[in-house]
């Protein structure tokens, strides 16, 4: 398919944009070429598509339960006991619900953690986004359980070329209280092997810090480093509790970092992020905003403003974390930790962008149009979403919203029941 986008205010200056199958083609004023399908893009700017570095999708169906808990009850009384019910239909749905959310919001690529893998692609599928997707690996210490897991992870992999080429594959060991250092060593040498990345929750409670001291003799970036286990395929979400030698640790070793505003203050796991520490090591930080359960939505242009007005506060240093910053983390820095030729809008580049509405009270005056996306605006400011040159989401509409609402509901409603 051939689009242009014409008019489009793209770095302060009005321009064309075209795109062409799955790539943009062509940038500048007054483009004449053919298209199938041209897009008035006059009172809006053009972003690259938001990269979400840590989500789990189905978790919308938990959306508004268990809230205001500390992270262990929460999860061990609330979350699991309930994962325990969900059906491949429940997950499937939850995951549609998220991924119209995220349209909606400007996100074009998300990376999951979460049960009933295929339930999630076949969502991502047929909604058209972007995904790294991995199924949630637990072991418990239990070495049927971890044989168990390789199993599955080996399956689930060969399985993958059902799914179109938007739909990556990426191993998903929950975390090092609820995986043994044996199946993280097997993890990270599969992924080596099958050139996948790993994602992992680490370092996300003084609580986790204190009982890794304790279980291991390590806090936990120093555990996985005895383990062999740091490598540019690890992105670890969380990681609000390490100290500056475990900064050098991931800096070397390539690990990424995904930072999750919204759930660890929700949650009150620790507001101390080193977003600035771990920029100026050469970490590559994303942003997410973790699953609707501990979140409540799945909004990137809130969760930048989450971002960057909690790295300021605790350092009393306004100049902490920056617009442009924070905006490079939800777009750029995302898209290359799996190497996608995406999260800037540049010839060559994936066609994942979206348009905003710039005739709002958020963009009114506009003298940073930046600033104001991440200070003034939410994700309601999207008005056209394309992913992989296709248009998902034109004049605030995505097909089929109503019907997916309305049976994700329904489903969360039977799933409580049950």
């Amino acid at each position: 398919m051939k689009l242009l986008i014409k008019g489009v205010e793209l770095n302060g200056v009005a321009t064309d944009i075209y795109i062409e199958n799955k790539y943009i083609k062509q940038i500048g004023p007054g483009l004449s070429v053919a298209a199938d399908k041209v897009i008035d893009g006059s009172r809006k700017a053009a972003i690259p598509g938001f990269v979400n570095t840590h989500t789990h999708a189905a978790m919308t169906l938990f959306r508004g339960f268990g809230d205001d808990m500390p992270l262990m009850p929460w999860l061990e009384e609330k979350i699991w006991p309930n994962e325990a019910k969900l059906t491949k239909e429940d997950v499937f749905w939850g995951a549609k619900l998220a991924c119209l959310e995220m349209i909606k919001s400007g996100t074009t690529t998300f990376f999951d953690m979460y049960h009933k893998f295929h339930a999630t692609a076949e969502a991502v599928e047929e909604m058209g986004i972007r995904a790294v997707i991995s199924s949630a690996c637990f072991d418990h210490f239990q070495p049927e359980l971890a044989e168990k897991s390789k199993q599955t992870i080996q399956k689930l992999y060969k399985e993958m070329d059902r799914y179109d080429k938007r739909i990556h594959f990426s191993v998903g060991p929950h975390a090092i209280y609820t995986v043994s250092g044996e199946l993280l060593q097997w993890a990270d040498t599969f992924a080596k092997e099958h050139n996948v990345p790993i994602q992992l929750h680490l370092a996300e409670t003084e609580g986790e810090v204190e009982n890794s001291v304790k279980q291991f003799g390590a806090t936990p970036v120093r555990y996985l480093y005895k383990l062999g286990v740091l490598s540019p395929r690890l992105l670890i979400s969380h990681g609000i509790y390490v100290d500056a030698d475990e900064i050098r640790m991931l800096a070397d070793h390539g690990v990424k970092v995904a930072h999750n505003p919204a759930s660890n203050m929700k949650l009150a796991s620790g507001m101390h992020f080193k977003f600035k520490e771990m920029r100026e090591a050469g970490i590559t930080v994303g942003l997410g905003t973790d699953g609707c359960s501990s979140s409540n939505n799945l909004d990137m242009v809130e969760a930048m403003k989450l971002a960057s007005l909690l790295g300021k506060v605790w350092r009393k240093d306004p100049e902490a974390v920056t617009a442009d910053e924070i905006f490079h983390s939800a777009t750029e820095a995302g898209a290359s930790f799996v190497g996608l030729k995406a999260g800037r809008i540049a010839e060559g580049y994936l066609a994942d962008l979206s348009l905003v509405d710039l005739n709002m009270p958020a963009f009114t005056p506009n003298f940073n149009f930046i600033s104001n996306l991440v200070y003034a605006a939410n994700g309601s400011c999207i008005d056209t979403v394309i992913c992989d040159g296709k248009i998902l989401m034109q004049d605030k509409k995505v097909p089929g919203e109503e019907e997916i609402m309305e049976r994700a509901a329904q489903i969360a409603y039977n799933l409580m029941k049950r």
